[in-house]
């Protein structure tokens, strides 16, 4: 079992204790006593005065303590910061007493002891990257490697930070021996188990998000600002928006990292020298942006888009409506698919649009097939590489130079199983139940290719169909902001304001776009966490504008 880092266990000095006893309350509990029940949501962070408190999971291999904590340390991981649901159960392994700060009072906490902030931040975020890598854990996903839904399970818990442990039914020995425990047989996979309380029956992304509180939204939730994406522009306008004292939630259709967190490794951000990759960066960004106080909330789809009075209101699919003063359309952008038979019959089963450390896991030893010439093709290519017998990488264009980074370039050109494949393209999948094969057209000659593993990393295409039909973009559904956007387009929005749209503002007012969803973004990860972070002076601005001009009586109200 691994070493748990010194992170794990910090101990509050007497001095941060006395910090502390305010938020709470000085609660006695006898031995055996259970402080957290697993499943329990928008816990109180627990601080032990004295005697000592068990931390007790379920696992794949039994019931495990997985530590205990003495005087002045505290219990918990990110769940305590972000309110999901508890992994594990918290029991008083020997009577004491135990300072219990209730979640609201805890996130008060955050904002206002910057250094106790740092602390309870620091160890939660240790002991969760400690679950993924002990090889232990409360969460545990049953299903065959080339299930679509097994898949569809173990990416929301992936891009969730929910540490998990997959067993594969055909040709793991400890999947059958957990499944007998569970009561579980092969009609009934894919399987999530969540410790001891919850077997998940092929679960759907609703199922999941409600047994790991991954929405916590009530319907009619108000805020100053909902942003629509969770990628890197809407994770940086949700820190920076919170970060000022705006009410911020924060909803995507999938989960932190948007686009950039299929990425595998990001070398040239600026401050990350080693790189980092784009499910990391959103991992850190999402926790930064909940220290702050902004709600999050995945998966979650926004249908509409209407004016509600002076505000707005969004439609989720679900039926739940959402309103705010202001909105940040920060969707980005989605690979574009292949016209290809059999496309989305394969897809989960050999087609795949982002190369983690999941899919690596999927594929290892195999030769796959990446289909892309821009940069996270790249990043894609020499990731895999490490761990796949050949990476195939295919591209339409005659020199890959045009569109790639010259340090991506020079790095698949020296990766010695990395195969360029110019001035080619899919012609045709090969498979029954999953993908088998592919054939390839290179300069109008047919090249077969034995892979059963392709990851496509095609252009971009903008997630706006939601958007209002007066909303003005691009041919292609990129918005219009700022300047790009021409008088015509103001007049048919219905424009109100004297003043002009500031430059991230869209023909709506308070409505803003940033990052990939943008007419004329640069569709890299520092430009869009650069509009997401500046765009916040401007709705300041807009709402400060819009509370000046209300009449006397509404201010008062």
């Amino acid at each position: 079992m691994a070493v748990p880092p010194p992170d794990v266990n910090y101990t509050l000095s007497p001095a941060e204790l006395e910090q502390l006893k305010p938020y709470g309350e000085i609660i006695h509990h006898e031995t055996g006593d259970v402080l957290i029940q697993e499943g329990a949501r928008n816990l109180d962070c627990l601080v032990t005065l004295s005697g000592h408190t068990d931390i007790i999971a379920e696992t794949s291999e039994g019931t495990r303590r997985l530590g205990w904590m003495e005087a002045g340390q505290f219990a918990g991981d990110i769940t305590v910061l972000t309110g999901q649901a508890s992994l594990v159960r918290v029991e008083m392994g020997n009577a004491g007493e135990v300072l219990h700060i209730p979640h609201d009072k805890f996130k008060r906490v955050l904002v206002e002891n910057s250094g106790l902030s740092d602390v309870f931040v620091r160890t939660f975020t240790a002991r969760r990257q400690f679950g993924h890598e002990s090889g232990m854990s409360t969460v545990v996903v049953i299903g065959e490697s080339y299930d679509r839904e097994t898949f569809v399970s173990r990416n929301l818990l992936a891009v969730h930070g929910v540490p998990h442990v997959w067993l594969d039914p055909t040709g793991d020995a400890l999947a059958d021996q957990v499944m007998r425990a569970r009561g579980v047989d092969a009609a009934d996979l894919p399987v999530v188990l969540r410790g001891a309380s919850l077997v998940m029956k092929k679960p759907s992304l609703s199922n999941l998000s409600e047994a790991f509180g991954l929405d916590l939204l009530p319907d009619g939730a108000c805020a100053d600002v909902i942003v629509v994406g969770a990628g890197p522009g809407g994770l940086a306008s949700s820190v920076y928006a919170a970060s000022e004292g705006l009410s911020v939630l924060t909803l995507d259709i999938r989960g932190p990292g948007g686009q950039a967190g299929t990425s595998s490794k990001i070398e040239n951000y600026l401050g990350f020298p080693m790189g980092i990759s784009g499910q990391e960066l959103a991992d850190r960004a999402s926790i930064q942006a909940q220290k702050f106080g902004a709600r999050i909330a995945a998966p979650v789809k926004v249908c509409s888009l209407d004016r509600n009075g002076d505000d707005y209101r969004l439609s989720l699919e679900d039926g739940r409506k959402l309103n705010s003063r202001a909105v940040v359309i920060a969707t980005g952008a989605q690979y574009r698919k292949l016209p290809l038979d059999k496309l989305e019959q394969f897809e989960g089963r050999g087609i795949y649009y982002g190369a983690t450390a999941m899919e690596a896991q999927l594929c290892r030893g195999s030769e796959v097939a990446m289909v892309g010439a821009g940069n996270s093709a790249g990043q894609g290519a020499v990731f895999l590489a490490k761990t796949v017998k050949a990476v195939h990488l295919v591209y339409r264009r005659e020199d890959i130079r045009e569109t790639m980074s010259e340090y991506l370039v020079r790095r698949l050109e020296e990766t010695p199983n990395i195969h360029l494949h110019p001035a080619s393209k899919i012609a045709k999948l090969h498979g029954e139940e999953r993908l088998e094969a592919i054939d390839l057209e290179t300069r109008g000659q047919p090249v077969r290719l034995e892979t059963p593993f392709v990851f496509l990393f095609l252009g971009a295409a903008p997630f706006t169909e939601w958007l209002p039909k007066d909303m003005s973009c691009s041919e292609t559904g990129f918005v219009k902001t700022g300047a790009d956007l021409a008088n015509l387009d103001l007049v048919k929005a219905g424009w109100p304001l004297e003043r002009m749209p500031t430059r991230f503002e869209t023909s709506w007012p308070r409505i803003y776009a940033v990052g990939d969803a943008r007419v004329g973004s640069v569709k890299r990860v520092a430009s869009a966490v650069g509009e997401g972070s500046v765009v916040v002076s401007d709705i300041h601005a807009a709402l400060s504008e819009t509370d000046a001009a209300a009449p006397a009586e509404s201010k008062a109200v």
